[in-house]
């Protein structure tokens, strides 16, 4: 229970970032919106006051709501001055942009409604009341910083209204705080759940891709992913496509059954990896037929490697009996770019051909000039 409660106030690290970069571009329409409407409102009192009241800016009162309009009149500006000037900056530049507006336009409806209850206890408590609602809804943030936002406010306007407010209106605050910071958690709680149901999709379609590829009695690349591999990989002089072939593998299947077949594939594969450890690619192409692309080998790097495969291939056993796989390789070494895989592959199948009419565990290179 505890687990699933602290679960529900916390961002998952795995998810932070998106959730950040989420919260950042839907508050910024947000603030566009608001600050737009707050223009409209400001301009509007701030002329309430200069060219609609009988007294103008002669009175004290008049003077501190016109300072009132023209400082929020004056952040608002700020903020989509600023928010636009940095939106290319670091995260944490904008993060504070954003949340350092919302905090001053929520205080700011403390204020001045705190005021209005100074002048006249009996007047409404909406302003507190709309904002910390508008704010819950239109403005995404993280479990801590929306307590913190509307316990600040909360805490401020009791201070400085607490003693005129009615009983009733101390209720009707403290449920609409509560009210609005459990909107705020959800806001929160539901963007981060979404996100982290959409990173294990994405990550569970990367897996499906990912095994797409694969053959799955080997784990090695199937036949298209290895030609992908070949035709994508940029070609340079001395790039090598290696095909290779087990000698017999017919007669093993017919001999100790397909289980024994598979098994014996499967310890190729392992060993084909371990002899080819600088293989760009390394994919089952067939039955019992295995491709392989080198990147500038040296041709007798490339013997070598052939060499020790035949030999560790020699020691597969199944049950204790020895199989004698043998394993036969063709390769073609290309020396100008932009060789079709077609080509290429039918260069080395020849040269695997040619090598296979020598004798078991033979290997052939051809070069395509």
């Amino acid at each position: 229970m505890y687990a699933k409660i602290k679960a529900f106030f916390i961002v998952p690290p795995e998810v932070l970032p998106e959730f950040w970069d989420t919260a950042l571009s839907r508050n910024r329409i947000s603030l566009r919106v608001i600050c737009i409407m707050i223009f409209g409102m400001e301009l509007f009192n701030m002329g309430r006051v200069l060219f609609w009241s009988n007294s103008g800016l002669g009175t004290l009162n008049n003077r501190i709501y016109f300072a009132l309009y023209l400082s929020l009149f004056l952040a608002a500006a700020a903020c989509l001055l600023f928010g636009d000037a940095f939106r290319s900056q670091r995260r944490a530049v904008n993060q504070f942009i954003q949340y350092a507006s919302v905090l001053f336009f929520l205080l700011w409806h403390v204020c001045i409604n705190a005021y209005d209850l100074i002048r006249n206890p009996d007047a409404e408590i909406g302003l507190y009341l709309t904002a910390v609602l508008g704010i819950s809804v239109f403005i995404l943030m993280p479990a801590k910083l929306a307590c913190l936002m509307h316990g600040s406010a909360y805490l401020i306007f009791m201070l400085l209204a607490g003693g005129i407010v009615t009983d009733g209106d101390k209720v009707n605050l403290t449920c609409t705080t509560i009210v609005a910071l459990a909107v705020s958690l959800t806001n929160s709680h539901y963007h981060a759940t979404i996100l982290s149901q959409q990173q294990k999709i994405h990550q569970m379609n990367e897996n499906l891709r990912a095994l797409a590829q694969r053959d799955p009695l080997t784990g090695l690349l199937n036949k298209s992913a290895f030609q992908r591999c070949v035709e994508t990989h940029p070609q340079l002089k001395g790039t090598t496509l290696l095909i290779a072939d087990l000698d017999n593998f017919k007669g093993i299947n017919d001999g100790y059954g397909h289980p024994c077949g598979d098994y014996v594939l499967k310890e190729i594969s392992i060993q084909i990896a371990n002899a080819f450890p600088n293989a760009v690619g390394i994919g089952r192409i067939g039955g019992d037929e295995f491709g392989l692309l080198m990147d500038t080998a040296e041709e007798e790097s490339l013997r070598e490697s052939v060499r020790r495969l035949v030999r560790t291939a020699a020691e597969i056993t199944w049950h204790g009996v020895p199989l004698e796989v043998g394993c036969s390789f063709g390769g073609c070494r290309i020396s100008r770019p932009d060789v079709a895989y077609e080509e290429l592959y039918a260069e080395a199948d020849r040269a695997l051909y040619q090598a296979k009419s020598i004798g078991k565990s033979q290997f052939c290179l051809s070069r395509l000039a």
